[in-house]
């Protein structure tokens, strides 16, 4: 148990996540210790989430689809924050993706890309060209809970997993204080 989250392992409970989602876990070496614990749909957003099951916003991770444009090259990258910080999107994010430009990315565009409900969106199981930008505190957090690409469940792991995932990098900076 994490707060009031009752927890399975997730490999077990494939109907409890996106399929790209579900697909990642048994490829990635680190899957098996993905656990999912069942929410309401209702309460996926960060805030209500924790206040409602119990769990410490420096437990939450947020992710984030970050794009930006440079010519013709569009760049998208999920950004991996604790939900006490916000990414540095037009300041470390643009840097990194060597953009002119970063924004959040259009809602239908992400979901349309990624198989994933919006307010689930994870950093496992998203397009491999896609970069996964992680903050060095999700990293620290002994079990970080993160979506798991549908709003009705949620995924807990240890979140030095998630700087295993492939195309991960961390970047120091990427949280800022809220």
């Amino acid at each position: 148990m994490l707060g009031r989250l009752d927890l399975a392992p997730a490999r077990e409970r494939p109907a409890l996540l996106a399929p790209a989602v579900a697909a990642s876990l048994l490829a990635w070496r680190r899957g098996g210790e993905a656990q999912v614990a069942v929410i309401d749909p209702e309460l996926a957003d960060t805030a209500a989430f924790c206040a409602a099951y119990d769990v410490g916003l420096d437990a939450s991770a947020n992710c984030v689809v970050v794009v930006g444009r440079r010519g013709e090259v569009v760049r998208h990258a999920a950004c991996v924050v604790l939900a006490t910080t916000r990414a540095d999107v037009n300041g470390l994010v643009r840097r990194h993706l060597d953009v002119r430009k970063a924004s959040f990315a259009p809602q239908e565009q992400t979901v349309e890309a990624t198989g994933m409900q919006y307010g689930g969106i994870t950093p496992i199981g998203l397009p491999a060209q896609w970069a996964v930008l992680l903050d060095p505190a999700v990293l620290e957090v002994p079990l970080v809970v993160i979506g798991s690409g549908v709003r009705g469940s949620k995924l807990v792991l240890p979140g030095a997993a998630l700087g295993d995932l492939p195309g991960a990098v961390v970047l120091p900076g990427l949280g800022q204080p809220a």
